[in-house]
């Protein structure tokens, strides 16, 4: 049995956003193909994820000073306590599936927060002489990204910044050996096809979800 964690970067559920419908769908196959798995739905938008701030470096000078967890504020310690839960169940998923819109090239902020609370050395990646080594080489990752506009191909390409991020930090940086994408998009530029966009996106996360 593994655990897949489905996670969300949206503000909007699936019945208003198509990266969302397409994340619904994958999931649906993926439930039928693999009835033991666990899945984990980690909502971003709802979860406390806390950035990286003062009270957060705080706190880990002081673990790493040798001072215990009770001599931390009690901002240190929720802080340090939810980036250390964050990053414990990244690392104990075998599967992750992130799906997201596209925002000014790239994803919502949450997930970059989210992405930082998981870029753990011991847990995601470690220091070596050579360098940083990933450590979730047994791993697999999806991404589900819609867009407005056509960024997979042409001038525009090289201005998508989102999956080309989560590219370098999942595979480059943490290890796993690839990310899939799943990219919905032309519905704004194209009006008038969105509903086939959004159909033919639908029917690719199904088909994904078969082998993944």
């Amino acid at each position: 049995m593994a655990k897949l964690l489905y996670i969300t970067a949206h503000p909007n559920d699936h019945s208003q956003s198509f990266s969302m419908a397409a994340g619904q769908a994958f999931i649906d196959s993926y439930k039928e193909q693999n009835p033991n798995d666990e899945i984990v739905h980690i909502d971003l938008y709802k979860e406390g994820i806390p950035h990286i701030d003062n009270d957060v470096f705080s706190g880990w000078g002081k673990l790493q000073s040798g001072k215990g967890f009770d001599e931390l504020s009690n901002d240190e310690k929720s802080k340090v306590s939810r980036l250390g839960e964050l990053s414990d169940q990244f690392v104990g998923g075998d599967k992750y599936v992130f799906v997201t819109p596209m925002w000014n090239f790239s994803f919502p902020p949450v997930l970059k927060a989210y992405i930082d609370s998981v870029a753990v050395a011991g847990k995601t990646f470690k220091y070596t002489d050579k360098g940083s080594v990933g450590l979730l080489t047994d791993k697999k990752a999806l991404h589900i990204q819609a867009r407005g506009g056509i960024y997979s191909e042409g001038p525009a390409a090289e201005l998508e910044m989102g999956h080309r991020y989560l590219n370098a930090i999942l595979v480059h940086f943490f290890g796993i050996p690839a990310l899939e994408g799943l990219f919905i998009e032309g519905q704004a530029a194209m009006p008038d096809k969105a509903q086939e966009i959004k159909d033919k996106g639908i029917a690719r996360a199904k088909d994904l979800a078969k082998t993944f």
